[in-house]
């Protein structure tokens, strides 16, 4: 059997408006397992996104468990919060989230600050991962010198770099057009190939199709859990 990076049991997330109570995650349970490429989908409203909050250990369950390997991170207090993101979580965002005025090979190794790295292995590792991502030449710039394929193949160097149990996408090619967008897809095969685990939340089917897994969520729920039948053919 698959080890599991996540188990979710029972997930509720409700947000209070005055004492009015307006629940968006109404008891979702499921299990993704170490080395799957999962996509999370679902139209606006779903719950997709706070859904993706709660797995990066952004935001906490109003109820429910949520094991991250084997971490019961819905039962952390805010320090060990930061802590688990750090070591075990490497999130790609839409809007890329670089610093402006660090280089590539510094934004790289920010993750390796908090972790207490020494430079001069900050450096090494940062240097690693921008070389894996095609980028080896580009270290020195700074993202206003870089095209936004150039910036989100940063941000996955750098969601890569502390070598964690979970790589998190949230719409990592909505920025970007077609051709981007395919390459920065080959690049997350390369990521799922390699052995890590990788969890995309995108409201695009083409974007979806990437993936092994397609989970849909609707009004709080999970509307359908199915292996993806192009990439099963393929693995075979």
């Amino acid at each position: 059997m698959t080890q599991s990076v996540i188990h979710l049991e029972g997930i509720r997330k409700s947000y209070f408006i005055g004492k009015n109570e307006l629940p968006v995650l109404k008891g979702v349970s499921l299990d993704i397992g170490r080395n799957e490429y999962v996509a999370l989908m679902g139209p606006s409203g779903s719950g997709k996104s706070t859904l993706m909050n709660i797995l990066g250990a952004l935001d906490t369950p109003t109820a429910g468990s949520y094991i991250l390997s084997g971490h019961d991170v819905s039962r952390m207090e805010d320090n060990e919060l930061a802590r688990i993101r750090n070591q075990e979580i490497g999130f790609v965002f839409q809007q890329f989230n670089l610093m402006p005025r660090l280089t590539a090979l510094e934004n790289v190794a920010v993750p390796l600050i908090y972790a207490g790295i020494s430079k001069r292995e900050r450096e090494d590792k940062a240097r690693a991962m921008l070389e894996k991502v095609g980028l080896g030449d580009r270290y020195k710039h700074k993202p206003n010198e870089l095209s936004g394929g150039q910036c989100q193949r940063v941000a996955i160097a750098r969601a890569l770099v502390n070598d964690p149990s979970l790589i998190l996408a949230d719409e990592p090619t909505g920025n970007l057009d077609t051709k981007t967008s395919i390459e920065i897809m080959d690049i997350f095969g390369k990521i799922h190939a390699g052995g890590n685990t990788v969890v995309l939340v995108t409201h695009e089917e083409d974007i979806a199709e990437h993936a092994r897994r397609i989970i849909r969520l609707r009004d709080g729920l999970v509307e359908s859990d199915k292996m993806n039948p192009v990439r099963e053919a393929v693995a075979r």
